[in-house]
């Protein structure tokens, strides 16, 4: 080999090493997936309500959808007391038990729902008349469940419902038995089976002056007594006018002001027309197949769209501007499909409440809550 041929060489392996230096390796980077959790992150939990063919993964495009856009979940249905203690001595905790199980597997903020309602209770129950005797119930039902799930569901429901719309304590099962005690009562033994878990009262049409006076008096009442109360929950079962933007900032910042954590629990935006909105009509008539009442049976009209975008922007915006009191918002379910809306209060009706739809897709109205976190 000649001097050159060497020199040539030297060269080349010389090039060579000053590549393999520089040309550094590009390791991937952990992008973020674009979902509603990951979007409001640093303001407060997003999630939904989910049935019971999610929790058992036949739903598994549902599934799907719950993992990737939510990092909160409540149960629709499986915890009331009708199906989680059917029974005196029985209590069915097998679906609970996946529920949870999906929620600790995901790393998300479990809910419970909901340890005291006069509705969906088991028939035994409505048996009992002696106020000693229903207490002794209440604490084995409360323990029982919440000393199950400690430290696992990490916010109760603890009494839902429990107002008149006027304000007035609804006349329960509970009430008539126990009277008001039976509201102390509930949220003391649950901070006894898991003194670290948020308790929540839970309630609907809580922005309306009257009821929210009422739960206001209901929560002081509470917490003058010594139980733990940890929040309020709002039911946001709302439609494309009501309540007002107005309404709904001046009751965050009422519950905010008694020491509270507001949670949006049930959020769905009807844009059908209710037997209520009718001057004069009877919400006991039966309107189904009503044409009237059942106006997009086949699609959703692209103006319908708009507004429903609309409002669904106007009220996170509201929630954004007072996220510091909000802990969590929960829709109602995950898709249209499943909403609870295509049943009540009219059977059968085809509603569009949610942010996807019935094909899984994201809606208009998911891209204009979307739209205001980005920079």
């Amino acid at each position: 080999m000649n001097k050159g041929t060497k020199v040539q060489l030297v060269l080349f392996a010389f090039v060579l090493s000053v590549l393999s230096c520089t040309q550094k390796k590009v390791e991937p980077k952990n992008v973020e997936i674009s979902s509603l959790k990951n979007s409001f992150k640093n303001s407060f939990y997003v999630g939904s309500a989910i049935n019971g063919r999610h929790i058992d993964g036949s739903d598994s495009l549902g599934v799907d959808l719950i993992r990737k856009e939510f990092n909160t979940i409540t149960p629709e249905n499986i915890m009331k007391w009708m199906h989680i203690h059917p029974q005196k001595d029985t209590f069915n905790f097998d679906q609970a038990d996946k529920y949870v199980a999906l929620g600790e597997m995901e790393k998300m903020f479990i809910v419970g729902h909901t340890l005291v309602w006069h509705s969906q209770i088991a028939d035994w129950v409505n048996e009992v008349k002696d106020s000693t005797v229903m207490a002794s119930l209440l604490e084995n039902h409360i323990t029982r469940i919440v000393k199950r799930y400690r430290g696992r569901i990490h916010a109760w429901d603890v009494v839902n419902e429990a107002l008149n719309e006027d304000g007035s304590l609804r006349e329960s099962l509970f009430l008539k038995v126990m009277g008001q005690s039976y509201l102390e009562h509930a949220f003391k033994m649950a901070s006894i089976a898991d003194p670290d878990a948020e308790l929540l009262y839970n309630d609907y049409n809580l922005t309306n002056p009257e009821k929210r006076a009422g739960a206001i008096r209901l929560i002081k009442g509470l917490q003058a007594s010594g139980a733990k109360i940890d929040g309020v929950g709002m039911q946001g079962h709302w439609n494309l006018k009501g309540p007002s933007l107005e309404e709904i900032e001046e009751s965050i910042l009422a519950y905010s002001e008694l020491g509270l954590k507001i949670s949006v629990t049930e959020l769905d935006i009807t844009v059908l027309p209710n037997p209520w909105d009718l001057e004069g009509a009877e919400v006991d008539q039966n309107f189904e197949g009503s044409e009237f009442m059942n106006p997009y049976p086949d699609k959703f009209p692209d103006s319908v769209k708009l507004k429903l975008a609309k409002r669904y922007e106007d009220i996170f915006k509201i929630f954004l501007k007072h996220e510091d009191k909000i802990s969590r918002i929960t829709f109602w379910g995950v898709t249209d499909g499943n909403t609870w809306l295509n049943n009540w209060p009219i059977k059968g009706r085809t509603n569009y409440p949610l942010l996807f739809d019935r094909q899984y897709r994201h809606k208009m109205a998911y891209d204009s809550v979307m739209q205001l976190k980005k920079n």
